[in-house]
């Protein structure tokens, strides 16, 4: 597969921001707002925003079934920050009519680093990709409080009140991140990401 066609859930969030950085890695990026347009996708990236407006709103457009037996047969999924979220077996500190996907055997606590002002920069580790640290911006961020023996810690928060908490992970094709990736200009969660969707493509 020389170009996979990656879609990006286009109902709220940093969409143009996921865009731009799956063209740069060589795929075909598509907003996706409708289940029909499932069936035309590799994979799909839920991007930052508002975990509960995502929620709701997958509701209302009747795409959050369809989208979790799509997860379940396969397809290959990036979250950030309030995708993350999303990708979740389990949230804490969230509305009790709040939904998610259950694509990953975690649980991810909401806002765990704090208010809009707590937001921060840092330099992980980061499992799997080469090149040293990745310059991590974390905003409104969650963290996994507990990952299942399936999942792979990919990063945990080096230094600091929260260091050692875990911020990025993956099970199968699905990789989920505290932080956004796609605003700092540092592809390289996306190449991953992208890279699992063209080896899944054959």
């Amino acid at each position: 597969m020389n170009q996979p066609t990656i879609g990006v859930l286009a109902l709220q969030g940093d969409v143009r921001e996921h865009f731009a950085a799956l063209a740069e890695c060589g795929a075909r990026p598509v907003g996706v707002r409708r289940v029909s347009e499932f069936d035309n996708i590799d994979g799909l990236v839920i991007p930052g925003g508002e975990s509960t407006t995502i929620s709701r709103l997958l509701t209302v457009f009747d795409l959050l079934e369809p989208l979790r037996k799509k997860l379940r047969d396969g397809l290959p999924a990036f979250g950030s920050c309030a995708g993350m979220i999303m990708l979740a077996s389990e949230v804490l500190d969230t509305r009790p009519d709040a939904e998610h996907l259950n694509a990953i055997d975690m649980t991810v606590r909401r806002n765990a680093f704090g208010r809009q002002v707590d937001s921060f920069e840092t330099d992980l580790d980061f499992a799997g990709v080469s090149g040293g640290p990745m310059r991590a911006v974390f905003i409104r961020a969650p963290w996994v409080e507990r990952a299942g023996d399936d999942v792979e810690v990919l990063a945990r928060v080096p230094h600091g009140p929260a260091a050692g908490r875990i911020v990025a992970v993956r099970q199968g094709s699905v990789v989920a991140t505290s932080f956004h990736p796609e605003v700092t200009g540092d592809l390289r969660v996306h190449e991953l990401f992208t890279g699992i969707v063209k080896k899944l493509g054959g």
